[in-house]
């Protein structure tokens, strides 16, 4: 198990990198004392097996270490995000019910003096001692809750299964969804991610989610956050073995001319052939499509080059992972089960299958998608499926391409293709571009093409189809 192996094999006094933060590495062993403090602390405070803790903590050294240290003694972590906004996430505080938060100081000033502030960029946190007993990890701010008091001391470690962690990912403040992974399923699941990417010992991975680090620290590669600025030296200075970014990450690091070594792994939105051909062009030796799910972490994956010489409807998302099983409903929407799935959705009963939202075929183990079962488009009596077609439509020079309906009355609806384009894209040859894809849309080819920015929404930056919409509506004098 990967996380067992992990705790495992830190130890105090070990000075082997870790984590390398800007110009700051930490070691293996000041990760390993951290843990056992936190591990020490949090039990002084009374938490034991199967409480659950929430974490507001950003990304890095305290963050990795207060899993670690959760998972060490048995805790179940509720991850809790400033984007979700104050009244989603005093729902989901209501759900999850966690014995104690522990949140850094900057997330605590999101929900008091930096709130105004924050609110530009998106985040809002309710007043989070208000909702369960709160301490403050790391340095301490006027106004911040009291420090989380460190300790040392022996804490036996938990052997067992149980819930490790809780993931919220939609739902409303009356009916809040969050989906629970217990702790042999999360070893599943990032064993998975091991044997896909194969981290070797010594040689950094450039990654910033848990399910990046973990393995690759288990394996005893080092991991680096990715740079905010500065990602073409950071690559260039590191040389990792492998790096893992979002789509729009990808995209901004591309059209600013950052050159890729290494595996280059990219998922949690549409990955699109065109945009993993760009980053082989800059020198990379693989690029992958991953295709997970907070449900299922991975369910498939697809190199480059077999994505881009699929010719097919659809979107390649390649072949199911090992102990990944799937099945089709009888309106052709994907179900997964097997390793990595989650154990159910809290509140709710467990579960063996898990409904995906995705439409697709199956070719043995070989998925393609056709698209999101609710974005379905219907024009004349027709229903159209983005997914089944916006693939083509990445020529070179687009960024990101989406296809949505606008009401025509009658509950008919136009279709209307978004087109983002690079920043030194040539429109025109763009247009030109477009055509041999538009003639091969037949039935389904789209009533307007605009060239605009597409707009993007959550923590993956997923490009938002009801503000699209919203958007191509206004573009062309529609009122909704």
């Amino acid at each position: 198990m990967t996380l067992d192996a992990l705790n495992a094999g830190l130890r105090p006094g070990d000075d082997t990198p870790a984590l390398i933060t800007g110009r700051r590495t930490v070691t293996r062993g000041d990760l390993a004392e951290l843990r056992d403090r936190y591990a020490s602390a949090l039990h002084a405070h009374g938490l034991r097996a199967g409480d659950t803790l929430g974490v507001a903590v950003r990304p890095g050294p305290r963050a990795l270490a207060m899993l670690l240290s959760a998972y060490k003694i048995g805790l179940r972590v509720a991850v809790l995000d400033p984007n979700a906004g104050p009244d989603v996430l005093t729902a989901r505080l209501a759900l999850a019910r966690p014995r104690l938060i522990v949140a850094d100081a900057a997330a605590q000033a999101v929900a008091s003096w930096a709130a105004p502030l924050a609110r530009r960029a998106g985040l809002a946190l309710p007043d989070l001692a208000s909702l369960a007993p709160t301490v403050t990890v790391g340095r301490r701010l006027p106004g911040s809750a009291p420090s989380l008091e460190l300790v040392t001391g022996e804490v036996p470690a938990y052997d067992g299964d149980g819930d490790a962690v809780v993931i919220f990912t939609s739902g409303t403040t009356s009916s809040p969804r969050a989906v629970v992974h217990t702790r042999s399923g999360l070893a599943n699941g990032l064993q998975a991610v091991t044997d896909l990417v194969q981290p070797r010992p010594g040689v950094p991975v450039i990654g910033g989610t848990f399910f990046v680090m973990l393995p690759a620290l288990a394996a005893g590669a080092p991991v680096a956050l990715p740079a905010r600025r500065g990602l073409a030296r950071q690559i260039t200075h590191l040389r990792p073995q492998a790096i893992y970014l979002t789509p729009p990450r990808l995209r901004t690091a591309l059209d600013a001319g950052v050159r890729f070594t290494g595996r280059v792994y990219s998922g949690s939105a549409p990955v699109t052939a065109r945009l993993l051909s760009r980053v082989r062009e800059t020198g990379a030796d693989q690029a992958w499509c991953v295709y997970a799910l907070t449900e299922v972490f991975p369910a498939a994956a697809v190199e480059a080059t077999a994505k881009a010489a699929f010719d097919q409807a659809g979107d390649l998302v390649g072949d199911l992972l090992p102990g990944v099983r799937a099945r089709l409903d009888d309106a052709g929407e994907l179900h997964l089960a097997g390793a990595g799935v989650c154990d159910r959705y809290l509140g709710s009963e467990p579960h063996e299958w898990v409904a995906t939202g995705d439409l697709a075929r199956l070719d043995d183990r070989r998925v393609v998608l056709a698209g999101r079962r609710k974005d379905m488009i219907l024009r004349a009596a027709e229903n159209i499926y983005p997914g089944l077609y916006e693939p083509s439509l990445h020529v070179p020079g687009v960024s990101l391409a989406v296809l949505v309906g606008v009401p025509a009355g009658d509950g008919d609806e136009t279709l209307v293709a978004l087109i983002e384009t690079g920043p030194h894209a040539d429109q025109s040859a763009v247009r030109a571009a477009l055509r041999e894809p538009l003639d091969r849309m037949g039935a389904a080819r789209p009533d307007h093409i605009i060239l605009t920015k597409i707009p993007l929404s959550g923590r993956s930056k997923k490009p938002d189809r009801v503000a699209a919409a919203r958007l191509a509506a206004g573009l062309l004098g529609v009122r909704e």
